[in-house]
Formats: structure tokens, sequence, C-alpha cells
């Protein structure tokens, strides 16, 4: 299978490129190729010869997108759009991964695919509505929610977590923000797995179970061998910052379970991330 992946360099880009054997891919990500740029896009996908395009691209600075809302709609929504243009051009299946962001948070037991979107913040309404413009363009397509990213490559929470924690004797974290703690490198093998079954549709992959940022942030502690570093829990309106995240963002994983693609727990995620990338 030819395979593009946009966004390439990101840390869901470079998880799939470890997790596509036996397929033919290519990566592309900026400077080369701009996707807000249609004709950029249109002729990487040509070029190519794409069957699916994994579209990883994305402004994910949730406060940059705070500031410049505008910047937001344009790369993530806007540039959606040109990717979607050129599937359809391409006649190639897209991925479109999105976030649990376009959901406001106010639901305490979590979410569910086919759950309204109610984004509350820059960056979850330009992710909205590149899923809006997904569904209207086309019928073969993938959307993948996920949500608090780790991996080797990027910045995310368990890399400034270890850095505050290697600088400081405490730290403070937020009890009222709930989530999935999630390795991007699971995220890519079920993505591998799903754009072979031709099931179209909504999924949510995640690591199984949720928890706080201040439980994830212990428990990163612990791994790394840091639980002598005191963790002050806090209230997320004590944590000044542009966006407000959803306060109960957990997504539930229905329907890439009913066709077979689970994710593990996120502690044992998280355990094999410690030790391979960050002890090791």
């Amino acid at each position: 299978m030819r395979i593009l992946v946009t966004g390439v360099n990101g840390q869901l880009g470079q998880a799939l490129l470890a997790s596509l054997d036996g397929n033919e891919v290519s990566g592309i990500d900026l400077p080369e190729v701009d996707i807000t740029q249609y004709e950029a896009i249109s002729k990487a996908v040509s070029s190519a010869r794409a069957e699916v395009v994994i579209h990883c691209a994305a402004y994910t600075d949730v406060d940059g997108c705070a500031r410049d809302p505008q910047l937001a709609y344009r790369v993530n929504a806007l540039g959606t759009h040109n990717v979607a243009l050129a599937c359809l051009e391409a006649s190639a299946n897209m991925v479109h991964v999105s976030t649990n962001e376009v959901f406001d948070g106010s639901q305490p037991g979590g979410y569910e695919e086919w759950m309204s979107l109610q984004p509350r913040n820059a960056y979850g309404r330009s992710k909205a509505a590149a899923e809006q413009i997904v569904r209207q363009l086309l019928t073969r397509a993938y959307i993948v929610r996920t949500a608090w990213a780790y991996a080797p490559a990027g910045r995310n929470f368990v890399h400034a977590i270890l850095k505050i924690a290697r600088e400081r004797d405490e730290i403070r974290v937020v009890t009222d923000e709930i989530g999935n703690p999630t390795y991007m490198r699971d995220v890519a093998r079920a993505i591998a797995k799903l754009i072979r079954t031709e099931h179209y549709g909504t999924y949510h992959f995640v690591n199984e179970g949720s928890c706080s940022r201040w439980t994830f942030a212990n428990e990163i502690l612990r791994l790394a061998g840091l639980d002598h570093v005191k963790n002050t829990p806090i209230l997320s309106n004590e944590f000044r910052r542009l966006s407000t995240p959803p306060p109960y963002g957990a997504l539930h994983n229905n329907a890439g379970s009913a066709i077979g693609i689970r994710l593990r727990p996120w502690q044992e995620a998280l355990s094999e991330f410690i030790t391979e990338e960050v002890t090791s």
C-alpha cells in the first residue's frame, strides 16, 4: 500500500514511519510542503501516488491557537480542506487525526465517538471544523481522535514533567483535568490496522483508562525514579494559561473495539516509554 503521511516530523508522524512496515511510505512536512497551499499538497499526494493519506499535520499549540485563532483555522481547518480535496482528486483514502478537544469536557463519564462536538477553545473549534470538512468531502475517510499525546519526538507532558522534576524539588499539577495519556506508538499501530479494514468512520484511539494530570504526573515520577519530588495538587484556575482545556476529556474506544482494535492500559504504555526512552 502506498501511504503518504503529512506532518511526518511530529510525534505521531515519526511513530507511523516505524509502524507501517511492508508498505511504501513517504512523508511531508514544513518547510518543504505547506498544507495551507492547495497546489503544494495536491502535487505531493499525486507524486506519491498515494492510496492512503494519513493527515497528522496540524497546529497543536493550544495556547498559540488561543492567541491567533485565524492561524489555527487556516492550518487546521483550511489545511485539512486542501488535504481532503487532494485525496478526492487522487481517489485516495484519508485518515484525519483529531483530538479530544473537539468536546467541551462537561461529561464526567467521558465521550463516545457519536457524541456531538462542542469545543470550548480555538484549537478545538479549528479541529471540529476540520472533521466537518472531511465528512462533507469524503466518503472513504477515517477520523481518529486521540488525546494527551506523548512520544520520543516533540514536546509533551511527559518530557515537561521530567524536565521540571530534575530541576526542582517540587512540582504543581492540576487535579481537575481528566483525560487519556496516550503513547503515539500505540496509536500508530492502531492506525496501521485500521487502514486495512476499510471500515470508514470515527474512532477514538487512546490508551485504555483515564486519570487526572496530577495522577499522570505521579506515575511519571514513580517510573522515572523521581518520586522523591513533591507533586502538589492544584486546581486549573490556579494555573494560568490562554487556552481552556476540557475538564473531562476522556475518550472511550467503542468503534475500534468493535472491530478488534484496542490499545493497552495507559500505565503499561507509559512504563514502556519511560523504560525505553528515558532511563535507557
